[in-house]
């Protein structure tokens, strides 16, 4: 036995070697295993004879076995071929023809993908010791997914070797930036990293988002797609990722001696000859691999590579062996094809073939992953620590600083409010206001200030909102990389939307009573959840991205079902857009303003307390758990009216009040006017790109703000890295 660098006790390798090599416990571990790996493989058989039974064809498990039968039979005796004997077909198409054409490929794409998957998630949670860390967390799906629309949309086409080159590429470059900014805490902080890489994967599908609107014609079908599809034409695809998937596996495998020694610590590995830098590489190039093939076979299916490792530590508390990667590798495969397999015929059973033909894979493997990241946020400990505080506290500021600072804040806002007056399809001049504001305007300037006029309000106001309600949220849970996000509003709100425009007419009230309503809802349930545990802001947070990607995966669900001439407009305000707002839109989020600038004020001495740890307000007789919900409460009603006045729209909550506290300290009497200021700033700025700089076509206000936002971010995270 040693002791370790955190101080606990760890066996040494030899005395895990002793365990490993019992004659006794040896046999059971071998048996034990063995048969755990035949269920998985009976299981997988089982499901995929289910699936096989299903298609819109209404051919059956039997037709397709008597058919392969006669087949056989067919090809054993030449002759029987003109002896008239009928060939079971469906509406004139063979049976046998359908099964190779339809059934088999999708089965063998759905096996390939949930292998690949499984492996891939097993590698990246070894080697950042990090149980949330997957494909999608680590952002490497929503690489290759950008990736491979970047050359849709340029209109090229390329085989499937090459294909997965550039998704390749686009992975690990995500991959390796969320692992670098992460630093060593992605082996110790679980939200942090979770963190990046959401934030990450954010600005990548802004840039995914931007690509679908602005090359419809190219990327036709892409937003389906992009929530992951079995769907194959045949084969070919399966046969040539099928060796890429083995070699990768064999090398993952040879890997699997270095990562079983890492697992002990990489002080302890590095101490007994093992590369530690060169492997936790390799196994990250493996999983990036396997990744991108798998998103160029099928799309992003989400949350395989999450699920399958997690059940495969449960299932090592019974099979102890499988702490071993030598078989913990290949059982994570096995896991993923199973659960994709079960998915998908799921998803097909319920809503019958011909319901579920439109509706992607990827969706119920969403659902599964988004609950299980709530499930282990409720088991996991609170991991904020002092060096959370001192980031989100920042520096002491001059008074004079901060008198500086709101007056150029101030001057910037009035800047941008002017050039959005002006800017647009249409450029205008300062005299035109005058005529304006006069009524003595021509009708084609009247109409230009009179579109933009409740746009700039609109972006004004929400993007003061979205400051205002970050700054309460990093505050609250102490850490500078939240925003009002992880509250579960925005996915909240989309669904709240989806089912407005879907279900129930889609009316502009309604879309947005049912917007804010869903939203706020949305926070109740992850506010009760998280106060079951205390209320620790980890685990809050936790919760939040679990039931925004549950969440998410429903409004895709939704938009996919219906009508898809209702998809763009949808989507659209999903991205965040002031597009046809009316001045009575500005009108909740003004009112909420007025109402909670003021009650922030008078909370700033008790969030100074907050920001720095849980002692300090307690023994100074502040309620921790009731002031977090209060402020919280307050963020997420100024979360909501914003979504009605901007849609969704993301970053703002991050990038204002952290660039707040940068500039003029830590004190929210300070922080609070001048990220209110910048939060307008940056959300009326987006708004006027996005309207002109590919004038008349328009970029939403959203994805403007994520492509913006996410070099800040990167930014951000290397500064706080430390």
């Amino acid at each position: 036995m040693k002791q370790s660098a955190t101080g606990r006790t760890a066996p040494s390798p030899a005395a895990s070697a002793e365990v490993r090599t019992s004659p006794r416990g040896s046999a059971a571990s071998v048996t034990a295993t063995l048969g755990v790996t035949v269920c998985l493989v009976l299981a997988l058989a089982a499901a995929a004879l289910w699936h096989l039974a299903q298609g819109t064809s209404g051919v059956g498990l039997g037709d397709i076995v008597r058919a392969l039968i006669g087949e056989v039979g067919r090809l054993g005796d030449p002759d029987s071929g003109s002896s008239g004997a009928a060939v079971p077909s469906v509406n004139g198409v063979p049976v046998a023809d359908i099964f190779a054409g339809s059934r088999l490929p999708r089965l063998a794409a759905g096996v390939a993908v949930g292998l690949a998957l499984g492996v891939a998630g097993c590698l990246l949670q070894s080697i950042t010791r990090n149980p949330l860390a997957s494909p999608d967390t680590l952002a490497v799906a929503s690489g290759s997914h950008f990736a491979l629309t970047v050359l849709a949309a340029a209109g090229l086409t390329l085989p499937l070797w090459a294909s997965s080159a550039v998704a390749s590429t686009g992975g690990l470059t995500a991959a390796l930036c969320v692992l670098g900014l992460a630093g060593r805490a992605a082996t110790k902080e679980t939200t942090r990293i979770i963190l990046a890489g959401s934030a990450i994967a954010m600005a990548l599908e802004a840039g995914t988002g931007m690509m679908l609107l602005l090359f419809k014609e190219n990327t036709v079908g892409l937003y389906a797609w992009g929530s992951g599809s079995l769907s194959q034409l045949n084969l070919d695809g399966s046969l040539r990722a099928a060796p890429v998937i083995a070699l990768a596996l064999i090398a993952a495998l040879l890997l699997s001696r270095r990562l079983d020694v890492l697992g002990i610590g990489e002080d302890a590995a590095a101490s007994l000859g093992i590369p530690v830098r060169m492997t936790r590489l390799a196994a990250v190039v493996l999983a990036v691999v396997l990744t991108a093939v798998s998103v160029t076979l099928a799309g992003p299916i989400a949350f395989v590579g999450l699920g399958a490792p997690v059940l495969t530590r449960l299932l090592a508390h019974v099979v102890p062996a499988l702490h071993r990667h030598m078989l913990a590798l290949p059982v994570a495969g096995l896991i993923g094809a199973l659960l994709i397999i079960v998915a998908d015929a799921c998803v097909r059973a319920v809503l019958s073939p011909t319901g579920a033909a439109s509706i992607p894979t990827g969706i119920p493997t969403s659902l599964l992953g988004g609950a299980l990241i709530v499930v282990l946020a409720m088991r996991l400990r609170d991991s904020a620590s002092a060096g959370q505080a001192a980031s989100v506290t920042g520096r002491l500021r001059s008074s004079r600083r901060f008198v500086i600072v709101l007056s150029v804040a101030t001057g910037c806002l009035i800047a941008v409010v002017a050039i959005g007056l002006l800017a647009g399809s249409l450029w205008l001049r300062l005299g035109d206001v005058a005529l304006w504001l006069s009524h003595d305007a021509p009708a084609l300037i009247d109409r230009a200030f009179n579109e933009r006029v409740p746009r700039i309000l609109a972006a004004c106001l929400a993007g003061a909102g979205l400051g205002l309600a970050g700054c309460l949220v990093q505050s609250t849970v102490r850490n500078p990389l939240a925003e009002p996000g992880i509250l579960g509003i925005t996915a909240g709100a989309g669904l709240g939307g989806a089912v407005a425009v879907t279900l129930l007419g889609g009316s502009r009230p309604l879309l947005v009573t049912a917007a804010v309503l869903a939203g706020l809802i949305t926070f109740a349930i992850v506010a009760g959840l998280a106060w079951r545990g205390g209320f620790r802001p980890d685990r809050f947070v936790l919760i939040g991205i679990g039931m925004g990607y549950v969440l998410s995966a429903v409004t895709t669900f939704l938009l996919l079902s219906v009508d898809p001439w209702k998809t763009p407009r949808l989507f659209t305000w999903l991205s965040g857009t002031t597009y046809g707002r009316v001045d009575l839109d500005s009108l909740p989020i003004g009112l909420v303003l007025l109402a909670a600038i003021p009650l922030a004020f008078v909370m700033s001495r008790t969030l100074d307390l907050l920001a720095l740890d849980d002692d300090t307000p307690r023994l100074l007789g502040v309620r921790t758990a009731r002031t977090r919900l209060i402020a919280l409460t307050l963020a997420a009603v100024l979360a909501a009216a914003s979504v009605i006045a901007v849609g969704v729209v993301g970053f703002v909550g991050l990038i204002a009040p952290h660039f707040a506290r940068f500039l003029v300290g830590s004190q929210h009497r300070r922080v609070i006017p001048t990220t209110v200021l910048i939060g307008a700033v940056i959300v009326c700025a987006a708004d006027t790109i996005g309207r002109t700089v590919i004038s008349p076509a328009q970029i939403p206000a959203g994805l403007m703000i994520a492509l913006i936002g996410a070099p800040y971010f990167v930014w951000l995270l290397r500064r706080s890295r430390a």
